[in-house]
């Protein structure tokens, strides 16, 4: 058996998928407006694979236990394959959406039995090397995700950003089955807590879709969103319950009991949530207010990616000489100062200030995630690591799909609070107002384009001046996260392996 080839194989599927997650950022306003949508509703392609992707990842272990990893992986990889291809065929934003949680749903399988497969394909003296390939297919995947995703869009259609995904997908679903159809993992029979998953779907669907509706919906003045309110506090009250009497839960929430885990999972939830958010309306501001292209817009947003390539390996060495906590700390404070930066962007700002906060962001990534990870699973047996890295997992995707919702909920109130501040100085009889028409219009402009070319400016300011609340609010949720941190008591289990450092 090549196991080398199935190492770039199952390398390249993961590749596949976490490029899916940057690769569409900077193409959300060229879809939303192809498809006849507001560029606020751009967010929703994001949630939804993000939503899927968390839901789907604790049904994997059963699923790898009664029908097999290999055949699961490679059926999940064409499920894969298949809502690409759907997606790129997308002719509304309904549709794309569906077809966002479809990829979603198969990327959540796909990750954690990607890593399975590559240990159980390679002899124990090579774990190290095969995880290396893995992890670096992970980090790439953000740098080549939005330079990538850019030039499609100006240079093709934002639908091959997906469309891509094919010759790929069907590749390693080949492959797959064709190298380890036999040799199958064993078989194992046990039982599933379908109503638990229920409940998990149930209020996850409802919280995720009055985040993304709510602000649309005027909050609760609507009825759909107080309907929404109630489905999901409900339903997570009685998951919740379920799940700490359930002999085999679909998430063990008694996990939570360990304190590292506890208030580590927690911080990871918010800080992913935070990145998430960044990293989709960076991009987003850029293209709609400064005039950026896709691909410039990439071009800003690759540089963290970069970074993070560049410090992981070096945070990994001095893991073994600082107190995770301290590094962590100075993660924290890394990301908050690249926010306190883009907080006072403007209008006129330059590449290169932009590229700047970039790289303090992407060096901060990797500093403070990796002592976060294993400082909350130090305390974790063997027995419950699955599990434990599963959960943690589901955490993490479901606070980056929250954190995009809240963050473009935010951006859009603070937008209008900025816009009437901004309106109620701007009348016909303003000094400002009117010197500026009077010269608009000695160019030869109209009366009613000079007052156009007003509201476009007003616009330009109340987005920026929001979006700039946005990176404070973030900035000031980081320095909370490091008060989180310094709660954990770090352990170490002998003989465990270190974590690798990832985005």
């Amino acid at each position: 058996m090549p196991v080398g080839l199935l190492t770039v194989v199952l390398a390249m599927a993961n590749f596949m998928q976490v490029l899916d997650l940057t690769i569409a950022n900077v193409s959300l306003p060229a879809i939303t407006s192809d498809l006849g949508a507001v560029p606020s509703q751009g967010a929703w392609i994001v949630t939804s694979f993000a939503a899927a992707n968390a839901v789907s990842v604790p049904l994997t272990g059963w699923l790898a236990d009664r029908y097999g990893q290999v055949r699961v992986f490679a059926t999940a990889t064409l499920m894969f394959t298949l809502a690409s291809l759907l997606c790129g065929l997308a002719w509304s934003m309904a549709v794309l959406i569906a077809c966002r949680v479809l990829q979603g749903l198969a990327a959540g399988f796909m990750v954690p039995l990607s890593q399975s497969l590559l240990l159980r394909i390679n002899p124990p003296e090579k774990h190290g090397m095969a995880l290396a390939i893995w992890m670096m297919t992970s980090t790439i995947g953000p740098i080549c995700g939005p330079v990538l995703g850019g030039w499609i869009t100006d240079n093709l259609h934002w639908s091959w950003i997906f469309l891509i995904n094919l010759p790929v997908g069907l590749l390693a679903a080949l492959a797959i089955w064709m190298l380890l159809r036999d040799s199958e993992s064993e078989l194992v029979r046990r039982p599933l807590d379908r109503t638990g998953m229920l409940l998990l779907v149930v209020w996850v669907a409802a919280l995720q879709v009055l985040l993304d509706k709510g602000n649309e919906l005027d909050w609760f003045h609507s009825g759909l969103i107080i309907g929404l309110a109630i489905v999901a506090a409900l339903g997570a009250l009685l998951f919740l319950v379920w799940e700490l009497t359930d002999d085999h839960p679909v998430i063990d929430l008694t996990l939570f009991r360990t304190p590292n885990f506890g208030v580590g999972t927690v911080v990871l939830g918010l800080m992913f949530g935070c990145y998430q958010a960044i990293n989709v309306a960076m991009p987003l501001w850029l293209q709609t207010q400064l005039g950026y292209t896709a691909q410039w817009a990439g071009f800003v947003l690759a540089p963290a990616g970069v970074m993070s390539l560049l410090c992981a390996p070096l945070v990994g060495r001095l893991m073994n000489h600082v107190d995770p906590r301290v590094l962590s700390s100075i993660g924290f404070i890394l990301f908050a100062i690249a926010m306190l930066l883009r907080s006072g962007f403007n209008t006129e700002v330059d590449f290169g200030a932009m590229v700047l906060a970039q790289i303090v962001q992407g060096a901060a990534g990797p500093i403070f995630f990796a002592p976060l990870v294993a400082t909350a699973l130090g305390g974790i047996p063997g027995s419950r690591m699955a599990a434990a890295t599963g959960t943690q997992n589901f955490i993490r995707i479901m606070g980056g799909s929250f954190g995009t919702s809240v963050a473009v909920a935010f951006w859009s109130q603070r937008e209008a609070f900025h816009r009437s501040h901004l309106v109620e100085g701007l009348t016909a009889t303003s000094r400002q107002v009117t010197d500026y028409l009077e010269k608009l219009m000695a160019t030869g402009i109209s009366p009613q384009l000079a007052w156009a070319r007003i509201e476009r400016l007003v616009d330009q300011q109340s987005s920026t001046l929001a979006v700039n609340d946005l990176y404070l609010f973030v900035g000031m949720l980081m320095v909370v996260n490091i008060a989180g941190m310094w709660m954990l008591r770090p352990k170490r289990r002998p003989g465990a392996p270190r974590p690798l450092a990832v985005d």
